[in-house]
């Protein structure tokens, strides 16, 4: 079943909107692959994650939008320059489509990780195991680890997928890391300086960039290796 390819440009809300509207289509949907370009800054929130969780006053002062996905997981600071957002639907009842949420993923973080090699990195794996939650999970995305996500050959994530399933299909929303600080986003959450200081302890080391100049090969190697 052949992908359609399409690349969108907008605000981080407007993209978001997009690709959860795939969902409301009919059951004739087929297999879409998103590669989309935000035009401004925004702290994205996990559908069940509290905005209390975000500094509002750091944000305004910044300028970075606060969206909500409505897909699971942590708070992620999304940008055309340190992240590579890949949204990739499948209807239900394609091939790809699996009834087990754990399961449902593992073939996204397989492209992802073929996609890495293709462009240079080498040894990722797709993890396949249960949750890995920690103190920070819940709040940062790449702080914890979920089925079908990428790490580096070292245990670093580097690919992270949330995942919204409806009736009509389901739709795997991809941020691969093309360069990783937390400082930025741990800037904008609501956190004591304490706080601050053990998450830039912490977090650091549990991401890696896969590099910003290996951006439009990632692209165009994930498009080729799509299943």
């Amino acid at each position: 079943m052949a992908w359609a390819v399409e690349h969108l440009s907008g605000t981080v809300r407007e993209l978001h909107e997009r690709s959860a509207a795939l969902l409301a289509g009919t059951s004739e949907m087929g297999r879409v692959a998103r590669v989309l370009q935000p035009v401004d800054q925004a702290v994205v929130l996990g559908s069940t994650q509290a905005l209390t969780s975000v500094d509002q006053d750091a944000c305004a002062s910044a300028g970075v939008d606060i969206v909500r996905r409505r897909s699971g997981g942590g708070a992620v600071l999304v940008d055309a320059t340190t992240l590579l957002w890949v949204d990739l639907v499948v209807p239900a009842g394609d091939p790809l489509w699996s009834p087990d949420v754990g399961r449902a993923a593992w073939w996204v973080g397989e492209a992802w990780s073929e996609a890495l090699f293709r462009s240079g990195i080498a040894g990722t794996e797709v993890w396949k195991g249960p949750l890995v939650r920690n103190r920070w999970s819940s709040l940062v995305c790449f702080g914890g680890l979920g089925a079908g996500e990428v790490v580096s050959a070292a245990g670093q994530k580097v690919v992270g997928i949330s995942q919204r399933r409806t009736r009509n299909g389901a739709l795997f929303q991809c941020g691969c890391l093309l360069e990783w600080a937390p400082q930025p986003l741990l800037g904008l959450l609501a956190l004591t300086p304490d706080e601050r200081s053990a998450g830039l302890a912490t977090l650091g080391e549990a991401a890696l960039g896969a590099g910003v100049e290996r951006a439009e090969a990632l692209e165009a190697a994930l498009a080729s290796v799509l299943p």
